[in-house]
């Protein structure tokens, strides 16, 4: 395939994405929007925060000050985590309430951040608005499906409440000329009955949103260096609240997906109709499955969240997370004790950026040819191939191919994993499993950057370790996947 056709390809991907963006009666177009306002909203906190007391604590730093870096980013996980996860799976209206109060409680604290910026209680605050970022990001995940399912079921009404199909119509369904549809569909094997089924490809979906996130980031940060360089710090974070306002109303237009009350009286069991033996009035009395339905919320916590296909794909996305963050800090220290120009650290930092960018673009199309667990497999050898072409032939510039090569796998495997938790958790408790997960990823990435920096590895000694814990990480999944499939 030539240049010209991979062009079109990425082209229509694009367009994919916007299309999501700009179809405002679509459920999981209202949450791209919502998304989009997001990432715009944290692209300008982040420039805002340039040459402020926050960034005094960088990457080129003193080991000591990079070191109290990487456990503030652990510190709005280890909050989040515990609390938010059975707030979002509380009920699916939850789930909005958690966005619109990630984006308002911002939207309140930009002020506040504007008036400290030169201010020691900028810290406190700028980790206020890291926790509530994160809030989104573990809410987002458990939204996704749902507003992947009642896509399908036909899109929304004016209120905001699923529309339902007419009578003798066929519900919307994915356009007939992908990529252009909205959702994407896949034909997956139904856990339970093992049919052959067709759902929402949430590897794309969720691919469509990182892409979005990216192309916000880029559009609102030129302008956000425009307004820095023209007005301040303070100038910036007052649009930032503005955004964030925005976000707040496209929250607030996210539907709620709502469930009929005859389905939700089979789930917990038909209430049984009985007599008073000495009135001969019906009285109500639980039924055993309303019993049983019951000690089922009571030992909740103690059932596992997630099926061992999840639980096995945690192992190569924590791998690679961890991975992602220990090639960051090797670049940065590696650089500077060869005495290289600042400038190459910001080049492979760009080359990162820029393969994340293509491996969004190619989730699409190689989930057509993959399952979501190959493509956490392929994306660990990827790793594995450019950690032994670095190893091999130690040039800098060639270290921008590794960054590529890495930026695109984390990009490829995210999605892919985020759809395995989407559709294999009960949807009550995905919340609770996105904290959780989000939490480990975290720290793996905080693990794996504290081997950059603690280890003091040359470059090329550092793609091979690369190299060598993503083949192991992939052997060790592939391995896995193999002796589940022979228990099943």
């Amino acid at each position: 395939m030539g240049v010209k056709e991979r062009g079109d390809q990425f082209r229509r991907l694009v367009r994919s994405a916007v299309h999501d963006l700009f179809d405002q009666r679509s459920p999981f177009g209202r949450l791209a929007l919502t998304h989009v306002l997001m990432t715009a909203g944290d692209t300008l906190f982040a420039v805002s925060l340039a040459g402020s007391l926050f960034f005094s604590i960088s990457p080129t730093a003193a080991k000591d000050k990079v070191l109290l870096y990487l456990l503030l980013t652990m510190g709005p996980f280890a909050v989040v985590a515990p609390a938010l996860g059975p707030l979002i799976d509380r009920s699916r209206g939850a789930r909005r309430a958690m966005v619109v109060t990630s984006a308002l409680g911002r939207a309140v604290l930009c002020p506040f951040v504007a008036r400290d910026v030169h201010s020691l209680l900028l810290f406190p605050e700028a980790f206020l608005m890291l926790v509530l970022s994160k809030v989104y990001l573990v809410t987002k995940g458990a939204l996704v499906p749902e507003m992947a399912a009642m896509e399908l079921a036909g899109g929304v009404e004016e209120d905001g409440a699923p529309s339902p199909a007419s009578p003798g119509e066929r519900p919307r369904g994915p356009d007939p000329t992908p990529p252009y549809g909205t959702p994407p569909t896949v034909h997956v094997d139904d856990p339970v009955t093992g049919e052959d089924v067709v759902e929402p490809d949430l590897a794309t979906l969720n691919a469509r949103l990182g892409l979005l996130a990216s192309l916000s980031g880029f559009v609102f940060a030129l302008p956000a260096v425009a307004i820095l360089k023209l007005a301040g710090s303070p100038a910036v974070l007052w649009t930032c609240a503005a955004v964030f306002v925005a976000g707040v109303a496209a929250g607030l237009r996210l539907p709620v997906r709502r469930v009929a009350r005859a389905a939700r009286a089979s789930r917990r069991g038909m209430q049984t109709d009985r007599r008073d033996v000495t009135t001969g009035e019906a009285a109500w009395a639980p039924d055993v499955d309303d019993w049983w339905v019951e000690e089922q919320r009571d030992l909740a916590a103690f059932r596992p969240i997630a099926g061992t296909q999840v639980i096995l794909a945690l192992t190569p996305m924590s791998v690679l997370k961890g991975l992602l963050g220990f090639l960051t800090f090797l670049f940065a220290f590696g650089l500077r004790r060869e005495n290289a120009a600042t400038w190459w650290f910001g080049l492979l930092i760009g080359a990162l950026t820029l393969g994340a960018v293509i491996g969004v673009l190619l989730v699409g199309r190689i989930r057509r040819v993959l399952s979501e667990q190959q493509m956490l497999a392929a994306s660990l050898w990827l790793v594995a191939a450019a950690g032994l072409l670095g190893w091999l032939f130690p040039h800098q510039a060639l270290q921008a191919l590794v960054a590529v090569a890495v930026g695109a796998a984390g990009a490829v495997a995210k999605p892919s994993f985020d759809a395995l938790v989407q559709r294999h958790v009960r949807e009550s408790d995905q919340g609770r499993a996105f904290a959780r997960f989000e939490t480990r990823l975290q720290l793996m990435w905080v693990t794996g950057s504290l081997a950059g920096v603690v280890l003091s590895l040359s470059i090329p000694a550092g793609n091979l370790v690369l190299a060598v814990v993503a083949m192991v990480g992939a052997l060790s999944y592939m391995s896995a996947l193999h002796s589940a499939a022979g228990r099943a």
